[in-house]
């Protein structure tokens, strides 16, 4: 069983109000009242291998609730049976990303730098999770278009990204 603290939220001033309307979608104001974690059951991720490079997975994350809600600043991806999960580039993950009400953000996860590397590991599923919290969703390597495994070595995942685009050259794609 998880158990989570009650956090006091302090009252919003008109400077402050003033900022939670300019602030970039995705992103708090300083001093912003956060939302509440979404709940896994209202969240919906997908994942698919990128096409132009297969060492590339682009993931998405899409909140079907009625309200705003967030998830940590970069997904949690594990890999089969592997310890460890893929590291947040650029460092410094630690952090929330809004969800507007049916809003998607979008990652990318550099699962290997060279499939040749000879410690490379190759695994048949990997699991992705909008929260560390979240238990995730996980797709085999077929499903993801990879073939029959996902090569694995020093995996890296970017921070959330508004558009998939973005989260593209935050990887080094195109």
């Amino acid at each position: 069983m998880r158990i989570r603290a009650a956090i006091a939220v302090p009252a919003v001033s008109a400077a402050a109000a003033a900022l939670l309307l300019s602030a970039p979608q995705g992103q708090a104001a300083p001093g912003r009242a956060q939302p509440a974690r979404c709940a896994e059951q209202a969240l919906t991720v997908r994942a698919k291998a990128a096409a132009a490079d297969r060492t590339v997975v682009r993931v998405s994350v899409t909140n079907r609730g009625a309200r705003a809600c967030v998830v940590d600043r970069v997904p949690t991806v594990t890999f089969g049976d592997l310890d460890g999960a893929a590291l947040p580039v650029p460092r410094g993950g630690t952090g929330t990303y809004r969800l507007a009400a049916g809003g998607t953000a979008h990652a990318d996860v550099r699962t290997i730098g060279d499939p040749a590397d000879p410690e490379a590991r190759r695994v048949d599923a990997l699991t992705v999770a909008a929260s560390a919290a979240h238990w995730g969703r996980s797709f085999t390597a077929a499903r993801l278009g990879a073939g029959g495994h996902v090569p694995v070595w020093e995996p890296v995942t970017t921070w959330w990204h508004r558009t998939a685009a973005a989260a593209d050259r935050a990887i080094g794609l195109g």
